[in-house]
């Protein structure tokens, strides 16, 4: 009865009838509310244009409706500002919820896993594809260093709190493993859980008219059917949103898009960081117009998690009468300033604009710059920091380990005074320059720097594609990148032999 109440409640918040797909999926989700175990989960998978959103969105807003406790989580703060918009409550970045820091002055940037004080609780994690698992160099200083795990026993550490992930497993796995293990049902079952799971395949009939929808769900198809070993075809001429570009047309095109719907709702999406740079500079020299080496109005993309500029703003407001005043205001009231959701660490990936740019130099062998941001995805949050003026052109994806270790060993000869060594390396891991932002321009990005995110007008260049260059990665990676797109589709310079023609169809 309770959960044939709940199913009826889900339902209403549709608006409309489900699909047969999607009401068996309701039921999954109702079955595994009310399992009386406190270690169950559910998995949601589903592709572009099922209505894995609408789903989830009317499963949030019934269960807000309700009274019951709900938390929202994304990987990246583009994901959550995504999940937040869709699902009429706000999300915040996984990272943010379930890790906190240590003093910072002893930990250099480390993070221990938060207690879950809730009770009663369901989290709902959005983009779940995206959660790793392998312990990389740049997570090492949060929790195990598996994402995944540590956010299982943050949940369950809760009592009587559950988690549900949403997720594609037809996009991208994380960097470095095969398939993305919060979408796989047996991985799950390893911790101990009792898993719920189901699957939405069947595109809506609202989607049909959709060049973007019915394209990725052919390319999708060549990964469930085992059809990797054709170049995908893609149709254009049925469609009014997706559409072949060349590239003697690409700058008009890019400005149309720019005056349409804004800089921070256009995307290019390139393979490899090489060519994301080629773009970025045609982008600000021939359609922005600038010369400058950096701008005020530029949009950046950071490129390496950073743990030093907010704790330094943090404690800055702390110990300084303005700083003070800020935080209380002028009135002697509580501030609502806030950080927007930034949370713990300015993460790789994030987003922002450039409001003002000062003092460029050239310290140790490299270039810094005092600049003013602005992140989109964080409420507009603003912050001053250092950064790093090298990485803007670089062809790694950051500082490589050559250039990391030449900095260090720059900046550890300005504290050879200090007698301990100890606290000549906690001097460095204080100082501005070694902790300087390490930022590329954001115009045109990697699909891996794109996931997680959604534009209204999304670029895509494959590149020079062969038939021996045809992999599962490849696939995915051309999924991943079409399902950024929420109105139109543009794919430049796109080769004549992937292109379906009215003849064929």
């Amino acid at each position: 009865m309770i959960v044939d109440e709940l199913a009826r409640q889900i339902t209403v918040s549709f608006g409309f009838a489900p699909t047969a797909e999607q009401a068996a999926a309701v039921d999954v989700f109702c079955r595994f509310m009310t399992d009386t175990d406190d270690h169950a989960v559910m998995i949601l998978r589903g592709s572009a244009g099922t209505g894995k959103t609408t789903l989830s969105s009317a499963i949030v807003k019934t269960l807000a409706r309700l009274g019951r406790k709900l938390v929202l989580l994304a990987p990246t703060g583009r994901a959550a500002k995504v999940f937040s918009l869709n699902s009429g409550k706000r999300a915040l970045t996984i990272h943010r919820k379930i890790y906190r820091q240590k003093t910072f002055a002893a930990s250099g940037g480390c993070f221990n896993l938060n207690d879950n004080l809730a009770q009663d609780t369901l989290f709902i994690v959005d983009e779940a594809s995206m959660i790793a698992n392998d312990g990389m160099s740049d997570t090492m200083s949060f929790g195990t260093g598996r994402l995944l795990d540590d956010l299982v026993c943050y949940v369950y550490g809760g009592r009587n709190c559950r988690l549900m992930l949403v997720g594609d497993k037809a996009q991208l796995p994380p960097i470095g493993e095969d398939e993305s293990p919060a979408l796989m049902s047996a991985y799950m079952a390893g911790y101990g859980l009792k898993v719920y799971e189901c699957d939405l395949t069947e595109v809506l009939r609202q989607a049909e008219g959709s060049g973007i929808l019915y394209n990725a769900t052919v390319v999708r198809r060549m990964i469930t059917h085992d059809e990797m070993t054709l170049l995908p075809r893609i149709t254009f001429s049925r469609f009014a949103d997706i559409r072949m570009v060349p590239g003697d047309e690409l700058i008009e095109q890019l400005a149309g898009s720019y005056s349409a719907v804004g800089e921070d709702e256009t995307i290019v999406i390139t393979r490899s960081n090489k060519r994301a740079n080629i773009y970025n500079a045609g982008i600000r020299n021939m359609v922005l117009g600038r010369e400058e080496e950096l701008s005020t109005g530029d949009m950046l993309m950071v490129v390496k998690n950073n743990y030093y500029w907010l704790e330094r703003e943090k404690q800055a407001i702390l110990v300084s009468p303005a700083g003070i005043e800020q935080a209380v205001g002028s009135g002697g009231q509580p501030s609502t300033r806030g950080d927007g959701g930034v949370g713990l660490f300015i993460a790789n990936g994030d987003r922002a604009y450039v409001q003002r740019v000062r003092n460029v130099r050239e310290l140790y062998g490299f270039r810094f710059a005092d600049v003013w941001l602005q992140f989109p995805d964080y409420d507009d949050y603003e912050l001053q920091v250092t950064m790093m003026v090298d990485t803007l052109t670089s062809e790694a994806p950051a500082l490589t380990r050559q250039q990391n270790e030449q900095l260090f060993n720059a900046v550890l000869e300005d504290y050879q005074d200090v007698p301990r060594k100890a606290d000549r390396i906690k001097r460095i891991r204080e100082d501005m320059y070694y902790n300087a932002l390490q930022v590329k321009f954001a115009y045109a990005v990697t699909c891996h720097k794109a996931q997680g995110g959604q534009w209204a007008h999304v670029y895509i260049d494959q590149g020079y594609m062969t038939d021996d260059m045809l992999t599962p990665d490849y696939i995915h990676w051309l999924y991943t990148a079409f399902t950024r797109a929420t109105e139109r589709l543009f794919l430049v310079n796109w080769p004549k032999a992937q292109t379906l023609f009215l003849a064929d169809e």
